[in-house]
């Protein structure tokens, strides 16, 4: 099909724009802000218990980040095909496209799952301090059980988002939030009753949590009645090899994309571990206020990914253009602002995560490179969600192997460890991967957007 400016399609003007982007992206923001807070609640509480479970949670949840990221991008897939499948009405096809999705990505699930397992008897072999592996263990296994629920829960919610429903997936989300809180109060410290487990007990909590999430969307799912049509979709939709190749076009470069990515920082967290208990945990809490900015970009971006989806269903280059810039907008001004918050109260936020006076020294030495990464953080991950409503997303595979693993990881090695600039040079070298990331991100966008190339 060659690219028109839709006919009979007129482009809504930048404000319009700005309004359909917040619209979509806020629900998901407040659901972002939710996971935020059980994540300051969760590192807070751990690291009050002890020095020791703070570190072990460091470890165990920046491992993990690689194979929970890894699942989520690969759910990211469904979105295009979804919000392309929408526009044009389509709404029994986008069930029968989503059973289809639950099958491919329980399968990845259980794969990554298989993975991690190996990593499991390998824990000692990771140079971490011997002290804290009896802490990691039980933790690690916790937080594996939880991998296919994830995946299954992100899989509905990506077809929420891509039919613009974001409030449902909020709601959920919000409400396993407050369950997992109160599980870490009554499990951490042993409240009415309760055995006192530690970091145990904070991963049961969030287990009984990621559980709770797919129950919850697939009974609405399930039950509501404007759901009808995807519904009878889903169940007479059958599973097809060429569905299953569909979906893991768009869903594969994407999670691999994430994968590498969070790698980097996976691996940036072992080598923290090889500076010492104090540097991991200092990392680590560094890395959780962090989120704060990576899940305030990750909600308008998701709602562009959304929107440029949309826009490509109907073939209208000059609206994924209009869409990703308006989007790029509203994140440099949300990385403005997450700035702003870390340079004024980053110091009393840290004090909430430890009482280990050199912890928080060592976190508070950290902020200043916390800041510099933000805009780089907040382009790439406006662009790249960009390119994934495309659907053209195999560009985002050597990309991200070329910014994260190429460039990202031996710089970090080298500023931490050769320029013996120890935590701090682990941090900083984050700007290095993630600005190349967002230059390359940003030029492959524009490059396929250009009014004179083609949409297949």
């Amino acid at each position: 099909m060659s690219n028109t400016d839709a006919p009979g399609h007129e482009l809504p003007g930048r404000r319009v724009t700005y309004l359909q982007i917040i619209r979509l992206g806020l629900p998901i923001l407040i659901g972002q802000l939710g996971m935020i807070v059980v994540g300051f609640a969760d590192t807070k509480m751990v690291g009050l218990y002890s020095t020791e479970a703070l570190a072990s949670a460091s470890f165990v949840n920046n491992l993990f980040n690689v194979c929970i990221f890894a699942c989520v991008g690969f759910t990211y897939g469904l979105t295009p095909l979804v919000g392309s499948l929408f526009t044009q009405g389509r709404f029994r096809s986008i069930g029968s496209l989503l059973r289809n999705g639950v099958a491919v990505n329980v399968a990845f699930a259980l794969l990554v799952t298989a993975v991690m397992t190996v990593v499991y008897f390998n824990l000692h072999r990771m140079g971490q301090p011997a002290e804290l592996l009896p802490v990691m263990r039980p933790y690690y296994l916790i937080y594996l059980s939880g991998v296919v629920p994830v995946a299954l829960f992100n899989v509905f919610a990506q077809w929420a988002y891509a039919i613009q429903r974001t409030r449902m997936p909020m709601w959920i989300i919000l409400g396993a939030n407050v369950l997992n809180i109160a599980g870490n109060w009554l499990l951490i410290y042993g409240h009415w009753g309760c055995p006192e487990l530690g970091l145990t007990g904070a991963g049961i909590s969030t287990l009984v949590a990621r559980l709770v999430c797919p129950a919850a969307i697939i009974c609405v799912f399930a039950f509501r009645g404007d759901y009808r049509e995807y519904r009878r979709g889903f169940a007479d939709g059958s599973i097809t090899s060429e569905q299953w190749r569909l979906v893991g076009h768009t869903s594969w470069p994407v999670a691999m994309q994430m994968t590498f990515e969070s790698g980097s920082f996976s691996a940036a967290a072992v080598m923290a571990g090889w500076l010492g208990a104090i540097e991991l945990a200092a990392f680590q809490i560094t890395v959780i206020i962090g989120t704060l900015g990576f899940c305030v970009y990750y909600s308008m971006a998701a709602a562009v990914s959304v929107l440029v989806s949309n826009a490509a269903g109907l073939s209208d280059r000059r609206l994924m253009r209009r869409t990703a810039f308006s989007g790029y907008h509203i994140l440099l001004a949300l990385a403005t602002s997450a700035s702003a918050a870390f340079i004024f109260f980053g110091p009393e936020i840290i004090r909430q995560f430890t009482r280990d006076p050199a912890v928080t020294a060592t976190a508070v030495s950290l902020i200043v490179p916390l800041v510099l990464y933000q805009y780089c953080d907040a382009t790439q991950i406006n662009f790249a969600n960009a390119l994934r409503g495309t659907s053209k997303v195999m560009p985002m595979v050597w990309i991200a192997f070329v910014s994260y693993v190429v460039v990202g990881m031996p710089v970090t090695y080298l500023m931490a460890f050769t320029a013996s600039m120890g935590i701090y040079g682990i941090l900083l070298s984050f700007s290095v991967s993630l600005f190349l990331a967002a230059v390359l991100f940003l030029a492959y966008f524009i490059r396929h957007t250009r009014r004179n190339r083609k949409i297949s």
